[in-house]
């Protein structure tokens, strides 16, 4: 069961990468990153989680939107992304945890329409739909966890940032760059008795200044959740959800519309199964969430498709 979980909780590393530019609404932090065993210590040195991760999204055709520099009405926007995520896991512990870093970048393709767009980057003005499409690479994004078990209970401390490196130009309606700097932190606690588990982690996120335009996103807080049964030593199944709210309002001159403070919420089920690949154990999870309660965000549904690799060891 050790070597399990510490396949298990490789998937527990997921960075964000926007469908949209920040200021659409669309935060740092994706929702949902963390799951199931987030908390719990994992296997000693290095190891590969690949996700994809596909999200179609929409807004109300009434409610006005600021994003790249653009004022937009009406947005229906899809995403299909996969993430790499090198990670190493110290062996020796660090102020008794086990310590951890990762480096991720995601690659995949953004796409979105709009009813209308109001006001253009740069003070033009449009009328009309508009399409984008774009392909590319995201920002490259730093995870550090610290990990403590204690018996079946299970507490972590994270921090993650990005190089805003991605693709990004602000005349453009879909971006997979931030355009600006971010950086995240937070804690989380898993409870596993090796039948059941509920994990929890919560986090706050500060967003410097996208200079392109003159925008800064405010602070943003988080929370994602699991739940789940195992039915066998190889099998379980459970529920999903997250949280997030943003608690400062945005500023800066490209503010056209105010603080707009944005929410969202989700919930969904997840499965996820373990097998042998010679003689390691690979672990395999799908979950997905319906959103609902959003407020100045896209809302709509999103799936998460997960493989976790081990690199050091025997399964």
């Amino acid at each position: 069961m050790k070597r399990t979980l510490g396949i298990f909780g490789l998937l527990a590393c997921l960075p964000a990468t926007a469908v949209l530019a920040d200021e659409g609404g669309i935060s740092f932090w994706l929702p949902g990153q963390f799951g199931a065993l987030a908390a719990v210590p994992t296997e000693p040195g290095w190891s590969l989680p690949l996700i994809y991760y596909h999200a179609k999204v929409s807004e109300d055709s009434n409610t006005a939107i600021p994003r790249g520099g653009r004022t937009t009405l009406g947005l229906d926007a899809t995403a299909d992304l996969v993430y790499a995520l090198p990670t190493y896991t110290f062996a020796d512990p660090f102020l008794g945890a086990q310590a951890a870093i990762s480096v991720a970048v995601a690659s995949g393709r953004d796409e979105a329409s709009v009813d209308a767009t109001i006001t253009g980057p740069r003070g033009r003005t449009f009328s009309g739909g508009l399409d984008d499409t774009l392909w590319g690479t995201s920002d490259v994004y730093l995870l550090g966890t610290m990990k403590w078990n204690h018996g079946v209970h299970n507490f972590m401390a994270y921090s993650m940032g990005n190089i805003p490196v991605g693709a990004y130009d602000p005349d453009r309606l879909v971006n997979l760059g931030l355009g600006h700097a971010s950086f995240d932190a937070g804690g989380g606690y898993t409870y596993f008795d090796k039948v059941n588990e509920f994990s929890a982690v919560a986090g706050v996120t500060y967003n410097w200044e996208n200079t392109d335009i003159d925008y800064q996103n405010g602070i943003d807080s988080h929370l994602d959740m699991s739940a789940s049964h195992f039915f066998t030593a190889q099998t379980h199944a459970g529920l999903v959800g997250y949280f997030y709210n943003q608690v400062t309002g945005d500023s800066g001159s490209g503010t056209t519309q105010g603080s707009f403070k944005s929410r969202v919420a989700g919930i969904g089920p997840q499965v996820g199964h373990f097998f042998k690949v010679g003689e390691q154990l690979w672990y395999i999870n799908l979950k997905g969430y319906h959103e609902f309660d959003a407020k100045n965000r896209p809302d709509g549904w999103n799936v998460w498709l997960s493989l976790a690799i081990p690199l050091s060891g025997k399964g």
